[in-house]
């Protein structure tokens, strides 16, 4: 994987992290899923890898028609303002994610670069679901983590197509479960706001 590649799927993590419009978020997630597809087409070297990629490409589609038709289907009355401003989200994804290639060990990946990446888009999954409140954008912190393990099984070599699938679908149904529960919070609540939540009481 060059390095520009892994620039783009950084900052496409990134962009996550910082941006307010939960539609920007979902572009965001699903051209880095996209380029992940596009990934797997190039390394593709029989059917079953080929059908790997099939399946990529039809768990991103899907995940991005899921994500707009929540959009659409729960409008937030106000923004929903994160935990910590911009900046701070994004200095704390940096700080995790140089940590992370810092002191994990990429030994097994196709190359030290590809190891960093994945580490790198991981932190910044984790710091998107921790830091915001909408409940949408720590959906969307979950399947960035995804992508991240979907390219460590890309870039492991001798990866069964079998894991690279079981990868792609397994985080997803729990997006899509979390996404129903987001349904449910804005229709109990009005708005997609963890903070919400607090005025729960046994």
């Amino acid at each position: 994987m060059s390095s520009a590649l892994g620039w783009v799927l950084v900052g496409l993590g990134l962009a996550v992290l910082l941006v307010r419009r939960r539609s920007v978020a979902v572009s965001a997630v699903t051209v880095q899923a996209l380029v992940l597809v596009a990934l797997a087409v190039h390394a593709a070297g029989g059917a079953s890898d080929r059908l790997a990629a099939g399946a990529l490409a039809v768990r991103s589609v899907g995940l991005a028609a899921f994500f707009l038709l929540l959009i659409t289907r729960t409008r937030e009355p106000g923004p929903v303002r994160g935990g910590l401003a911009p900046l701070r989200r994004g200095g704390l994804g940096v700080a995790l994610a140089l940590a992370l290639t810092w002191l994990v060990p990429t030994v097994g990946f196709a190359s030290r670069n590809a190891g960093r990446v994945v580490l790198a888009v991981v932190a910044l999954g984790l710091v998107v679901a921790a830091t915001r409140r909408a409940t949408l954008f720590q959906l969307l912190g979950v399947v960035l983590v995804e992508n991240g393990l979907v390219l460590a099984a890309l870039q492991l070599p001798r990866t069964s197509w079998l894991i690279e699938v079981g990868v792609a679908f397994d985080l997803t149904l729990i997006a899509v479960v979390a996404g129903v529960f987001h349904r449910r919070i804005f229709a109990e609540f009005g708005a997609g706001d963890t903070e919400v939540l607090r005025s729960l009481r046994d």
